[in-house]
């Protein structure tokens, strides 16, 4: 499993690349939108765009998993569909092949024949990357790759990817909108639990280069299975909040009144916003909020999977807030209802199998989550 960690380490940066790449030139990146319909269309947005980036990023990344883990094929899922329609109307379906040839020409017929784009995507996709983590490749866990399955979100905040907003961010600094809320998130779960057990965060969009022109990212990654627990974001640990300390918590701006209304003492009124479920919970992972609620089922299991690992290898999870607003409601408190990710919601068709249909609240501090339920109980 370490040489998981360490593939998925080198293919979360390889698809960092190729989502830069794609914003390079603004005549290519018209090219790469999609607007999603029907049973793919999530719900929460008026319009939900599916870019090329995100169908090569995520092909990208179960191709190379599956070439050295073969008996990870057919558990490796993603938000996208691979069908992309081109401009004469043809449907393809996206791959990556064995041959950069053979590459480039499936995605220059995607690219109405434009090969000069078609030949950079290739040359991204078939690059042989390899990052050096030394914490990562000192880790051992006895478990093997047959016994998990992968959640892949290409480009989690694909409307802040599209729009493009060159917002830098400095260290230890909340970012409310813009490229950097853009992620790419890949998590591991177990195959008969749903447990998450590892997961990598990659930030494409972090910094500017030495040119100014340029993008530089950053990435993160976390693991806990049985005793290991060890994730590459670590800071001093802090004491458990008081119950009168006031805490820091990140909605979406879209958020219902009630739950801002009920959640807004807990804070003296400073609710902070930001874009993006991944960015937001890794603003928890980074200790730059203490709390992110979400009273909507309007995530997935690709967009939290890969964040709840590092929150569990630093002691905090994500957990179901329906299911723990009626924990409390039924006089059973401290219960923390983690998400699983082996099973489709029942009943459910295209995307809505994969909701979080309940809300999620993801901290770090147990003590958190049992004020935050408590404020919320009864209010929605």
């Amino acid at each position: 499993m370490a040489e998981l960690l360490r593939l998925l380490l080198s293919v979360s940066e390889k698809a960092a690349n190729v989502a830069r790449v794609c914003r390079q030139e603004a005549a290519l990146f018209e090219l790469l939108v999609q607007e999603k319909t029907g049973v793919d269309k999530n719900k929460k947005f008026v319009q939900d765009f599916k870019t090329l980036a995100d169908v090569v990023i995520q092909e990208m990344i179960r191709h190379d998993v599956c070439t050295q883990f073969p008996e990870l094929t057919g558990f490796i899922h993603g938000e996208e569909s691979n069908k992309f329609e081109n401009g004469l109307g043809e449907s393809v379906t996206i791959t990556v092949c064995a041959k950069e040839e053979d590459t480039c020409d499936l995605l220059a017929k995607v690219l109405d024949g434009d090969q000069t784009a078609a030949v950079l995507l290739t040359k991204a996709i078939h690059q042989n990357l390899q990052i050096r983590d030394e914490a990562a490749e000192s880790l051992q866990l006895a478990l093997s790759p047959a016994d998990v399955g992968i959640w892949i979100d290409p480009i989690d905040a694909t409307s802040q990817y599209i729009e493009g907003k060159e917002q830098e961010v400095s260290d230890g600094r909340f970012c409310p909108s813009g490229l950097p809320c853009a992620l790419v998130l890949i998590g591991v779960y177990l195959r008969d639990t749903g447990e998450p057990v590892m997961g990598v965060i990659n930030q494409p969009f972090s910094h500017k280069d030495s040119t100014g022109k340029g993008w530089k990212g950053q990435h993160f990654w976390g693991v806990s299975y049985g005793e290991v627990n060890r994730c590459s974001f670590t800071y001093p640990k802090q004491s458990l909040k008081k119950k009168n300390d006031s805490l820091s918590v990140v909605l979406s701006s879209s958020e219902r009144r009630e739950v801002k209304d009920a959640l807004a003492p807990l804070c003296n009124g400073c609710l902070k916003y930001a874009s993006g479920a991944g960015y937001k919970i890794l603003c928890v992972i980074q200790g730059l909020v203490d709390v992110y609620v979400l009273s909507e089922g309007s995530t997935f299991k690709w967009d939290s999977c890969a964040p709840h690992a590092l929150l569990r290898a630093l002691g905090g999870g994500v957990s179901d807030l329906g299911e723990c607003l009626s924990a409390v409601s039924n006089g059973n408190k401290g219960f923390k209802a983690e998400l699983t990710y082996h099973q489709p919601q029942a009943g459910c068709q295209g995307v809505d199998r994969w909701a979080n249909r309940g809300g999620i609240v993801a901290y770090l501090d147990s003590a958190v989550i049992d004020r935050v339920v408590g404020a919320l109980v009864g209010k929605i």
